[in-house]
């Protein structure tokens, strides 16, 4: 039974690493990227961030937001993202068919300069990373398919690590026991990180991402409270990942038109409150940057001011204990609501700490760097494992483990099924996996009674 399992571990561990590394190594590239975005954007982007326009005249927010939607016609102003000295404020622009430009203003609101969104540093390695530039289901799928199988690679290498006794060195060992022993003790040594750093993740994932966060609205004990309120934005980004999906309370309407249609910007409606008015409302009540403000999307949708620990805008993360979405009346200013990290349920909580752990800023550059070396070193394990593949593999052969036996253990069927049950993905792709040693086992079944006829 015992070598039943090591069998199963070890040609599942085999194929899985075979067809998965292309896309691990892809993704743990680009996190590795990612987790220096700050950094290199700050250099990178140093005249937008913290440049001057050279204008000595000082207008308003509100008159900057009208000059930069003139400039850029067919673009409306989304979100005012409101940064601590000495970032620029920048603007979020969107127009009709969805695409994003980034505005930078001044200390006297002046235009410094702008971005297409699409092509910004970080944005290009968080598509890298979260659906390989090309997006769409299927991708985002996949994506969350090899994380899934890294955990059982990492699961599945420990136990052979320590059931064939991997770690104790041999006496004269030959350069295929070398580089084996690297590949177990390294992927020994950073299983625990690798797969915190994994699960951290996942909730940005396809499937499992939104199991978490139903998870999380429909059980408010464990997620978010439920607030009566209408979708802020069709863009939030900015907000944090806790109420991302809640709705927002509704705006007095009794200070609108009768009448009046759907608001898509502050520039169709002459009676919204003006930006302006709405920092003196948050700076009287002593909100302290950086934060974002996101228009209104209708006639009763309201302002929504946001501070989150996982933003992806370089300079807007605040700690996850000062995460706070707070919603004002966007005709009167008047404060209406908010939820705050103290508000959130135990899931909640932990995906608010997980996230920016996962991006490597939770803690300042220990952070990056306890993320950096475990890469680093998921890298290497990658390295060694292909190493010993190619010193036992012999020439014109996959050198495949053996096909597992009709007698598949019990406990590694077992772990597989949890795993499955914690990674639904994961469990789906079991199935295919079972469905081909199934095709595969028949077709050499046949090839064998062939043989033994001629």
């Amino acid at each position: 039974m015992k070598n039943t399992l090591y069998s199963s571990f070890w040609r599942m561990h085999f194929y899985a690493a075979l067809f998965m590394t292309p896309l691990l190594i892809t993704l743990t590239l680009s996190g590795i990227g990612y987790l220096f975005y700050t950094d290199v954007e700050d250099q990178l982007y140093d005249d937008y961030f913290f440049g001057d326009s050279k204008k000595t005249e000082v207008v308003s927010i509100d008159e900057a937001v009208k000059e930069a939607e003139a400039a850029f016609a067919g673009y409306t102003t989304d979100k005012i993202i409101v940064l601590e000295e000495p970032y620029n404020t920048r603007l979020t622009m969107t127009n009709e068919e969805g695409e994003q430009r980034y505005l930078f203003l001044d200390h006297k609101h002046q235009i410094v300069g702008h971005q297409d969104a699409q092509y910004t540093f970080a944005n290009i390695l968080r598509n890298l990373h979260s659906s390989l530039f090309i997006g769409g289901t299927v991708v985002n799928y996949l994506v969350e398919l090899a994380a899934c199988w890294a955990i059982f690679l990492l699961l599945s290498g420990l136990y052979m690590t320590f059931k064939g006794k991997v770690l104790k060195k041999a006496k004269q060992p030959n350069k295929r026991q070398q580089n084996k022993r690297w590949h177990a003790l390294i992927g020994t040594i950073i299983t625990i990180p690798m797969i915190v750093i994994i699960f951290t993740g996942l909730p940005w994932s396809a499937l499992m991402g939104n199991m978490i966060y139903n998870a999380s609205q429909e059980n408010p004990s464990l997620g978010t409270p439920i607030l009566q309120q209408q979708p802020p934005t069709s863009d939030m980004s900015e907000i944090p990942w806790a109420t991302r999906q809640e709705v927002a309370p509704q705006s007095d309407t009794g200070h609108a038109h009768h009448g009046m249609g759907a608001v898509k910007s502050n520039l169709t409606n002459p009676n919204q409150l003006a930006v302006e008015s709405l920092q003196q409302q948050i700076d009287a009540m002593s909100i302290t940057k950086p934060y974002s403000i996101i228009y209104p999307t209708s006639e009763t949708g309201v302002f929504t001011v946001a501070k989150s620990s996982n933003t992806g805008v370089t300079g807007l993360d605040v700690s996850p204990n000062d995460e706070v979405t707070m919603y004002f009346d966007q005709y009167s200013g008047e404060f209406m609501d908010k939820v705050g990290y103290e508000d959130y349920g135990i899931l909640a909580k932990w995906f608010t700490w997980g996230i920016p752990l996962h991006e490597g800023h939770l803690f300042g550059w220990p952070n990056k760097l306890l993320n950096l070396i475990v890469c680093v070193a998921f890298l290497g394990v990658i390295f060694w494992g292909f190493r010993t593949w190619l010193l036992r593999k012999k020439n014109g052969l996959l050198s495949a483990p053996p096909q597992i036996s009709q007698k598949i253990s019990i406990p590694f069927i077992v772990l597989m099924i949890v795993l499955g049950l914690i990674m639904p993905l994961f469990g789906l792709s079991l199935i295919a996996v079972v469905l081909i040693e199934w095709i595969v086992r028949i077709v050499s079944n046949k090839r064998l009674s062939s043989k033994e006829l001629n």
